[in-house]
């Protein structure tokens, strides 16, 4: 069953948490669309750096494959690894881009899909959140109603005047 890590993002200008509805849910596990698909997967999730990176490494690859005049098969294998390397590691380097912005892990679910991850964080998060503070108590000051009296009894005493 996957897992998936719950991520918060830092506050906007104004609030003092981050709304819900920016919550973000990453999936552990194989990526399929960023092993198929890498440039365009990287894109869609906007991890620059991660692009960056992946276009660097496969330049480097493929230049050093040219300088040694590697057969096609020996290309092709190379490309085949990195782009697996980037399918099993899609949601870490995720993960680190979020950490890298600012984002907080807040915790993590296991569900079989999206939909019911986010029903399941969200109702375990709404019954840990905290109540809301028990109104102070108002103590009312004592009315005195005129200056002490003689029969007006202080302490333990039964009578004004009696012995203790």
């Amino acid at each position: 069953m996957p897992t998936y890590t719950v991520h918060a993002p830092p506050p906007r200008a104004g609030e003092t948490a981050s709304d819900p509805h920016r919550f973000v849910f990453v999936r552990d596990g194989f990526h399929g669309w960023a092993f198929l698909l890498a440039p365009v997967w990287l894109l869609a999730h906007r991890l620059w750096l991660v692009l960056l990176g992946y276009v660097v490494a496969n330049a480097v690859i493929g230049g050093v494959f040219f300088l040694a005049a590697a057969p096609v098969w020996i290309d092709f294998l190379g490309n085949l690894l990195v782009a697996l390397l980037l399918g099993f590691e899609a949601a870490t380097l995720w993960r680190w881009t979020l950490a890298r912005r600012g984002w907080q892990s807040v915790g993590f679910v296991v569900s079989d899909d999206e939909e019911s991850a986010e029903r399941r964080f969200f109702g375990e998060w709404a019954s840990r959140a905290p109540a809301p503070p028990a109104p102070e108590p108002k103590y009312s000051t004592p009315v005195r109603r005129g200056p002490p009296s003689g029969s007006d009894v202080i302490g333990l005493f039964p009578e004004p005047g009696g012995a203790p």
